[in-house]
């Protein structure tokens, strides 16, 4: 479908990507204190790398995993100082020691995920998917979809926690937009529906008065030419016992998560990604974008549910277009003015195209069961998806603390789900 695309087509195709994927990954930074520019570089050379391990085959976009968010902010921060204190370059000394703490557990836990892909080298493809069969992955990925649903509709209603009428209005015009250009338009124009509501609801929204440019003032044309930007990237890591403990461990649970968005991302495209090009190819993907993230100070890189979101709305599935968005992500690292224009996007914009795109992630889900054939009239079909969703969706995304390490609803469902499977006799 995209080879009678013209290259500055797929250049707009690759742009959309990053407007799907920049709000999540730089959130990762604002909760912790690492650097959103840095961990937009990390995003951007991390996808280009797992794209050279999966062999450039699967359509995915690398962005901040929300899995070590409780694990950075402890490490990084341990006396708890106000993120605006912490960041300050009055604190850098503090800030640089104990960001080469952090550099070393997540360096430690992308090689964590490269002994998982190792070990699945060996054991076989098809012995991961015996664990994951559709009565498993179907309900997986609803959970995936559905428990970014109250992201979205947070982003989309609500201003600091109370119901808005302006953001209701403009994030209804972004979702009228999107359904619209979808199903009405023809040609380029349907293929790039996320762009053209984002520009629509940016628009409505400078009239309703949301809007905040004050993202735009006193920032340096070039990253690299800040200081203290230059030394957080070149800050060596520290592989201080106790941070590598709190932080590498969340890798055997955000394995568990990979699993589930690479079945999805295949789902999507119509094709096993599992086998071709591999799950072992595609978590060492994930394993090497994750240590050259923390050689730079970048959070932890995970598959981004987003931007298959994304090849579900807009049905072109090149990889190309993936690693396109990548370029433009390395480039707005570098550039402060172009990063700090997309931090600009009102919040019900990105919250109007989310409702939308996380929608399509539970549907997949539920294509799945369908093509599948399952009886749900079957007892042992009815208990497994029931305990996936009820535990993945009710836990969420918050997901159980223990100590550093917080196991997501997502990773225990799956966990449960697994098991169950495989305790059940195929008769009940």
């Amino acid at each position: 479908m995209t080879s009678n695309i013209s290259t500055g087509k797929k250049m707009i195709l690759g742009l959309q990507h990053v407007l799907a994927m920049f709000g999540a990954t730089v959130l990762v930074p604002f909760l912790t204190g690492l650097d959103p520019a840095i961990a937009l570089l990390a995003a951007g050379v991390g996808t280009l790398l797992f794209h050279l391990c999966a062999q450039g085959k699967v359509p995915v976009f690398l962005g901040s995993s929300f899995a070590f968010i409780g694990a950075i902010a402890v490490t990084l921060n341990p006396d708890g100082l106000e993120l605006a204190a912490l960041t300050s370059p009055e604190n850098s000394a503090y800030y640089l020691e104990n960001l080469a703490n952090v550099k070393g557990g997540i360096i430690v836990a992308g090689i964590v995920y490269a002994i998982i892909a190792l070990i699945i080298r060996f054991i076989g493809v098809d012995a991961v998917k015996k664990l994951f069969p559709p009565i498993v992955t179907g309900p997986i990925i609803m959970v995936i979809g559905l428990n970014l649903s109250p992201v979205a509709i947070n982003s989309a209603f609500y201003n600091n926690g109370t119901l808005d009428l302006k953001f209701i209005i403009i994030s209804s015009v972004v979702v009228i937009t999107m359904i619209t250009v979808s199903v009405f338009f023809k040609g380029f124009f349907k293929l790039v529906p996320i762009l053209i509501s984002v520009i629509v609801g940016y628009l409505a929204s400078i009239i309703l008065g949301i809007y905040d440019f004050s993202a735009l003032q006193n920032i340096e044309f070039f990253s690299l030419s800040n200081t203290y930007f230059r030394e957080k990237l070149l800050t060596p890591p520290n592989f201080n016992i106790e941070s590598v403990l709190a932080i590498a461990p969340i890798a055997f649970v955000v394995f568990i998560e990979h699993i589930g968005d690479i079945t999805t991302n295949g789902a999507v495209v119509g094709k096993n990604f599992l086998v071709d090009p591999g799950i072992h190819r595609t978590m060492l993907g994930d394993g090497v974008a994750t240590v050259f993230a923390g050689f730079i100070g970048g959070p932890a890189n995970t598959t981004y549910s987003e931007n298959t979101g994304v090849l579900a709305v807009t049905k072109v599935y090149d990889p190309k277009i993936l690693r396109i968005a990548a370029v433009f992500a390395i480039v707005f690292s570098m550039i402060g003015h172009l990063a700090a224009l997309l931090r600009t996007i009102p919040g019900p914009v990105m919250g109007g195209v989310s409702i939308i795109l996380f929608g399509m992630i539970a549907s997949v889900g539920v294509r799945i069961l369908i093509n599948a054939d399952l009886d749900f009239s079957h007892s042992r079909n009815l208990i497994i998806s029931a305990l996936i969703l009820v535990l993945g969706i009710g836990i969420g995304s918050a997901g159980l603390t223990i100590g550093t390490v917080t196991l997501s609803g997502l990773a225990i469902a799956a966990v449960v789900g697994v098991i169950v499977n495989k305790i059940l006799p195929q008769e009940i």
